[in-house]
């Protein structure tokens, strides 16, 4: 059995308590927070795309040129297997 404890001492363990509570609910919270990590993030890529873009324009202008060419080099892909797929139903 612990002695009489004083009742500013049980006082001062309890705010600490509710302290260190509030801190995890407000950490779950933010954890929580789907959307506004999302933004959070997407301001940090910008952030960096355009810190990348002000030390060396020609490799960001050369890796979005490469990444239109990608993409659209996908899209006629796409497109040519469709209409062989198209083209071999209609023989049938």
């Amino acid at each position: 059995m612990t002695g009489a404890r004083d009742p500013e001492e049980i006082q001062a363990e309890i705010e600490a308590t509710r302290a260190k509570l509030s801190r995890t609910v407000d950490e779950l919270s933010a954890r929580l927070d789907v959307p506004s990590r999302a933004r959070e993030r997407a301001y940090r890529v910008r952030d960096t795309a355009v810190e990348t873009y002000r030390e060396s324009p020609p490799a960001v202008i050369g890796a979005a040129v490469a990444l239109v060419g990608l993409v659209a080099g996908v899209v006629i892909l796409r497109r040519k297997r469709a209409e062989r797929r198209a083209h071999t139903r209609r023989k049938r």
